[in-house]
């Protein structure tokens, strides 16, 4: 037989075809910089190079907010009442930590009298205590080291876009055995927009919400979080703002 031959492909060929272009469309589009939600299936693990892609964002973010300070404020909130409200100016010191400086502090006044006084002296430095574990479980889940970013990744369930366009990723035991950590990224910038943690603290259930921003120089950041013990009718808000370069 003479002339070019031509092979024709059976029906369950033809169905094999795209099966084959799966994984070849998948690098094309990681190489072109496609947002990641596309390329993953709802309920999928994390790929993992997108992992990495998530943690040099936040370590490169890491050494961005390293040059920053900014002005911190805290609420405490104790049985629907504000109980404390505190400013504090806030600076990453040579050792790589955060230094916080009192701008302003308005507690509850303490009651008069000898007795009754070192008895409010002595719950306040209980309470103070407590609230400073409360805000260490705050930045414990801000997930500040590249180390805790990947871990974490690496045991993620990954889905979406939602509605707004992010792409959801949710693990558990992520700070502590038994808690829930979920975190929305954008995918475009890979910086988080906002997490949700069901946990524990001394012994209580808690929850802890946090939003964050994108500045113009690409600082992301938290802006506003809280954390809450219903146990305790007690919670903890913190606002993020002024942020300045030091140099």
């Amino acid at each position: 037989m003479t002339g070019t031959m031509k092979r024709v492909l059976r029906c369950d060929e033809w169905s094999a075809e795209p099966m084959r272009l799966l994984p070849l469309l998948a690098l094309i589009g990681l190489a072109l910089g496609w947002p990641f939600a596309s390329l993953a299936q709802t309920g999928q693990p994390a790929p993992t190079n997108m992992a990495m892609r998530v943690t040099q964002a936040r370590k490169a973010n890491a050494a961005l907010m390293a040059n920053y300070s900014w002005t911190s404020r805290t609420e405490v909130i104790d049985q629907g009442q504000v109980k404390d409200l505190r400013l504090d100016a806030v600076n990453y010191g040579p050792g790589g930590q955060l230094q916080r400086t009192v701008m302003n502090d308005q507690s509850a006044p303490l009651p008069s009298g000898f007795l009754r006084r070192r008895i409010a002296e002595q719950e306040r430095t209980k309470m103070e205590e407590y609230l400073s574990g409360l805000r260490d479980l705050l930045e414990r889940y801000t997930l500040p080291t590249a180390g805790k970013v990947q871990d974490f990744m690496n045991r993620a369930t990954a889905t979406g876009p939602d509605a707004s366009g992010l792409f959801e990723m949710t693990g558990q035991n992520v700070v502590y055995p038994g808690d829930t950590f979920s975190i929305w990224v954008n995918p475009r910038t890979r910086h988080p927009q906002k997490i949700e943690v069901s946990t524990a603290f001394q012994g209580d259930p808690a929850t802890l919400t946090a939003t964050f921003k994108t500045l113009p120089s690409g600082l992301n950041h938290v802006a506003y979080a809280e954390v809450t013990v219903p146990a305790k009718q007690l919670s903890v808000q913190v606002q993020n703002f002024d942020y300045n370069r030091n140099n």
